[in-house]
């Protein structure tokens, strides 16, 4: 989707392929800094944005901070023209950092993970949430297993469920 939103003139033409978000109340945006599309496998750095629909607020969270400044913030411009709302744009300079080139990805899923089930879904409707990552910590070795442990267990449902 943010492929499609960054590569696009007018993010309005893309309603027929995205998702409905007048009922959304966030939206996990995955970013990579891609710049050619003709190029598949493009890129080499994942950063994420969450937008609170609800607050007008996209926040930037980036692992090798500053690395996906400026395309976290074209996607945020592109998703105000198709949400028709102004979004404050805050780069969130306390998420964790890697301290390689090849975890990217995986703080993208953990923070994805930490901020949906820890933050949002803990909070009161009517509760401000702090959307900061400061002071998390991000084990990628972990992660990964984690991620695999996922992924075996959705295949053996699939397995059992086609058996």
């Amino acid at each position: 989707m943010s492929f499609m939103l960054m590569q696009t003139p007018d993010p309005s033409t893309l309603k027929e392929a995205l998702p409905n978000f007048s009922r959304t109340t966030h939206i996990f945006l995955p970013i990579n800094d891609c710049r050619n599309p003709s190029i598949a496998e493009g890129g080499s750095h994942w950063s994420l944005l969450l937008v609170s629909v609800l607050d007008g607020v996209a926040f930037h969270y980036d692992s090798l901070n500053p690395a996906n400044l400026t395309e976290a913030h074209h996607a945020a411009r592109k998703l105000e023209q198709l949400l028709r709302r102004r979004l404050e744009f805050i780069n969130l300079t306390d998420s964790p950092q890697q301290c390689n080139s090849s975890d990217c990805g995986v703080f993208v899923c953990i923070q994805m993970r930490h901020l949906l089930l820890k933050k949002l879904l803990m909070a009161n409707a009517r509760e401000k949430v702090s959307m900061s990552m400061g002071g998390k910590t991000v084990d990628a070795v972990h992660g990964r297993k984690e991620m695999l442990r996922v992924i075996e267990e959705k295949r053996r449902e699939g397995e059992k469920r086609r058996s």
